[in-house]
């Protein structure tokens, strides 16, 4: 029996664990070797130290930060969850750089898709003051007080951004699939840093697309100088096993394909291109033209876009086009529609319009009908997500698309759109910042204290729309034969907290006598004896449970009694049968042998129990051989 761990994944050690699996010769008594690395690389040592690098102040620091483990756990609230037993999404209330390191057991390299649209780092709109001496104290002291913007101190300058988004963007990639692929929103102002950063964590090969998106329809006739019309989207992969998807076609796709013969439709390309006899004189040269026998040639100041080889290979492919009587004396070149992909999609590209992604008016406008007027004033438009998700992922997967900078919730009121939309299985994880309010927004006076709070009603309202809407599709499919698919328009409401599990509290003792500071010596000690918090739930330590051995948190928990005790089956197999459950848990005392034995007889793979819970130390000795002897794992809480 070994003692439960309750400390968030160890980053660095995994991440040495994979290397040394890589490059065993590169460890000497447990140390790595970087020179050895290097020189196994092709990178070999020498003096020169005027080397291109990205650096700013605190950047040592933030790297550790990242590494460092959680203490925090997430606890449930099934009172502001919606169908919490059955749903696969997650919302999550919280500071994301402790959220993102709590997640990284259950949900590392599970991730398909991650969104994010960031602080722009314009002064008046940074809330992400961390504080890394005891974080999880530190998060509960300012959401216990007002977590808002700083405009004077905070956000205006480089660094601060630069050290704010750091850890979060390392612990992101842990997250990622190995065919993942992360999408940052960003603008002017640090998009030149934010390439750079990415360029660090994901590596510069790894550099998918920079898209530019018309967020405006029109220019604001009051700006000062010029008025941006667009913002950015940072693409990036995880590695080269990310395929991307193609776009549904249109109609305005389609338009362009307004020839037609016996193989099919198409449209005619150039078959000249920019350059001069002088620069390509292998692509200067005649071609026939076959209805007339005339010889073509080129002008010099634009050749042939084809060597002479492969026009050759056009013309016995039938790919040559001279015009609708067959005598023009300029050739084209035949591309087919069905020929392209398979016809059934267009290569995604870099310029999105608003009529393609949507634009920032109509995503307010969008919001508002939800939630109220103006509560957000420049949120993103789901048909933006909806695009982005149409090129990273798949219906028939179970792809996860995740969120650490929620706001206004789009991601998660897209992804449930989109499910609608083509019977896909996706889910989300939201994680937001209790950030309040401003007295004087419209958000405040329509009763939304925090951003959080406008987030989680936005989902609400949102699945709720799209349930009704579905319905209503399903009644006329069931007339028609059909059978619809189900839709997970929930989602589990988790919130960042201390551990539900007792540590030595090693803190300062802040007393005005003596005999208090005794007293809280006294119950420092006392409360080594116990493991669990007694005003924690079991729900609560169900979830620690499962944050902490890597056990994802949608999935089924089921309440059973075996012999005398109450325990908790979770798996998949929850509700159907409470044998192969991935983990027993039972937090009732007074354990016995015979207790332990009834639930080994459901050959769960662990069990979890509270060191404190057996009935004495003989039945805790007993209960390792019985464990033992059915080879069966246990951890004490």
């Amino acid at each position: 029996m070994d003692k439960f761990n309750s400390l968030s994944m160890d980053v660095e050690q995994t991440e040495r664990d994979r290397l040394q699996t890589l490059f065993p010769q590169c460890f000497r008594e447990g140390k790595l070797d970087i020179d050895m690395l290097l020189n196994l690389c092709g990178e070999y040592i020498d003096e020169d130290f005027e080397k291109y690098k990205f650096e700013w102040k605190g950047k040592a620091e933030c790297f550790r930060i990242a590494q460092r483990r959680s203490t925090g756990t997430l606890r449930p609230c099934t009172e502001e969850s919606v169908d919490f037993d059955s749903t696969k999404n997650l919302y999550i209330e919280g500071d994301n750089l402790e959220v993102l390191k709590l997640l990284q057991t259950s949900y590392y390299r599970k991730v398909k898709m991650i969104y994010i649209d960031p602080p722009y780092n314009t002064g008046n709109d940074f809330v992400y003051n961390d504080d890394f001496t005891d974080p999880i104290a530190h998060y509960k002291e300012v959401t216990s007080q007002a977590t808002k913007s700083n405009p004077e101190s905070m956000g205006r300058f480089h660094t601060a951004w630069l050290n704010m988004m750091y850890p979060r963007l390392r612990l992101a990639a842990n997250l990622l699939r190995d065919d993942g692929v992360i999408f940052i929103s960003i603008d002017d102002n640090e998009q030149a840093n934010l390439r750079k950063l990415c360029d660090e964590i994901f590596g510069e090969e790894n550099f998918v697309a920079n898209i530019m998106w018309q967020k405006r329809y029109s220019p604001a006739n009051d700006h000062k100088t010029i008025c941006p019309m667009h913002d950015f989207i940072i693409v990036y992969r995880k590695s080269d096993a990310w395929q991307r998807n193609l776009l549904p076609r249109t109609e305005q796709n389609d338009a362009m394909y307004r020839y037609e013969d016996e193989r099919g439709v198409f449209r005619v390309g150039d078959y000249k291109c920019n350059k001069t006899a002088s620069e390509r004189p292998n692509l200067y040269y005649p071609v026939i033209q076959p209805n007339t026998g005339e010889e073509i040639w080129p002008s010099r100041d634009a050749v042939w876009r084809y060597s002479k080889e492969r026009h050759d290979e056009n013309v016995k492919s039938g790919l040559v086009y001279w015009g609708k009587n067959g005598l023009s004396k300029t050739p084209g070149y035949k591309r087919y529609r069905d020929s392209l992909h398979g016809g059934g999609g267009v290569v995604p590209g870099t310029w999105w319009t608003y009529e393609f992604a949507g634009h920032n008016d109509g995503a307010a406008k969008e919001a508002s009908e939800l939630i109220g007027n103006r509560i957000f004033s420049t949120p993103k438009p789901t048909k933006l997500i909806n695009q982005l998700m149409a090129i990273a992922t798949n219906k028939d997967g179970v792809d996860i698309v995740l969120d650490f900078f929620s706001g206004s919730a789009t991601t998660a009121h897209a992804v449930m759109q989109l499910n609608a939309e083509d019977g896909g299985n996706r889910r989300f994880i939201m994680v937001q910042l209790p950030e309040v309010t401003d007295e004087s927004s419209e958000a405040f006076k329509a009763g939304y204290k925090t951003i959080y709070n406008i987030g989680k009603e936005r989902i609400r309202r949102a699945g709720a729309k799209i349930q009704t809407e579905k319905e209503k599709r399903d009644a006329q499919q069931t007339i028609e034969g059909e059978d619809p698919a189900p839709l997970d328009t929930g989602f589990r409401v988790l919130k960042l907290d201390t551990s539900n599990l007792y540590a030595w509290d090693a803190t300062p003792i802040k007393a005005d006598t003596t005999e208090e500071r005794v007293q809280t010596l006294w119950d420092r000690f006392d409360a080594r004896d116990k493991t669990i918090k007694r005003d924690r739930s079991d729900l609560d330590i169900l979830f620690e449970v499962m944050l902490k051995m890597g056990i994802h948190l949608d999935y089924v928990v089921s309440e059973i009694t075996v012999g005398e005790r109450k325990c908790y089956s979770i798996g998949e197999k929850a509700f159907e049968s409470h044998k192969d459950c991935v983990v027993l848990v039972c937090l009732d005392f007074g354990i016995t042998p015979e207790d332990i034995t009834a639930m080994c007889d459901l050959a769960p793979a662990q069990i979890i129990a509270a060191e404190e819970a057996f009935e004495d130390s003989t039945a805790m000795s007993n209960a390792h051989y019985i464990l033992q002897d059915r080879d069966i794992e246990m951890k004490l809480l």
